[in-house]
């Protein structure tokens, strides 16, 4: 699978993965990664790279939203061959080492087969090794409050419920927010598009993902780039209210 890089703002763009997202923020030569996609995504995520002008060993840290399998795949890769640093909230730190894991079970996939989408979209996890663990030996958590001093000045906004730990990242000057999994635009199992929370079985803590829906609202911006479905623009309170509607 190629990568598919769309610039969406300055320094600043998506890559549409295997059913999953990542997004490179570039200063010069040099990048912050956050996410990585699935472990079988590694190709397009060097490709990504290569797209803007930039390198593996040019990463100056991963971020991680939130660490499950389709967000950290290549992570503990570019940890151990290149050294790179691979941060994430306090609480994401210890999932991912995989001390434990939160993260929808196989039990609970079969019990939704019958659901449309579910058995295309569990072929597809299976075949890019989205079932595979690659825990990050050493993972960090994030040095300072507010924003980090790498590529594109991303600010760790915490947004617990997906997982405990799960971070979404603002872009304050480029009036952009990183949404991982906390806000959607749409999944291979959904019916809907647009903004949203991802399907209830995804979902470690569903009560509190929707409270967080309310930290999204309050950050500022016009362009979302979400962990899965297109890049979304339009207010992001109103991206946010819209999915808090459609949870209930």
């Amino acid at each position: 699978m190629s990568a598919d890089v769309r610039q969406v703002a300055d320094g600043t763009y998506l890559v549409h993965g295997g059913n999953t997202n990542w997004v490179v923020l570039t200063d010069g030569d040099a990048v912050t990664l956050v996410d990585t996609g699935y472990p079988g995504d590694r190709r397009a995520l060097l490709d990504s790279l290569a797209a803007v002008g930039s390198s593996p060993e040019a990463v100056a840290a991963v971020l991680i939203t939130h660490a499950h399998n389709d967000h950290l795949g290549s992570a503990e890769y570019l940890r151990a061959a290149h050294g790179t640093p691979v941060l994430l909230h306090e609480a994401e730190v210890p999932h991912a080492r995989r001390d434990f894991l939160q993260q929808v079970s196989v039990g609970t996939v079969l019990r939704n087969a019958w659901r449309p989408g579910v058995l295309p979209w569990t072929v597809h996890v299976l075949r890019t090794g989205g079932t595979e663990q690659h825990p990050v030996t050493a993972p960090a958590a994030f040095p300072v409050d507010g924003a980090l001093d790498l590529p594109g000045r991303p600010v760790p906004v915490h947004t617990p419920g997906h997982t405990d730990g799960h971070c979404v990242y603002h872009l304050p000057d480029a009036g952009v927010v990183i949404s991982g999994d906390a806000l959607v635009s749409g999944h291979a199992i959904s019916r809907v598009e647009g903004p949203q929370l991802l399907p209830d079985l995804f979902h470690h803590d569903r009560t509190r993902a929707v409270a967080s829906l309310d930290v999204i609202a309050g950050l500022e911006g016009d362009v979302l780039l979400p962990g899965h479905g297109p890049v979304h623009r339009g207010p992001v309170k109103d991206a946010a209210a819209r999915a808090r509607e459609r949870a209930f």
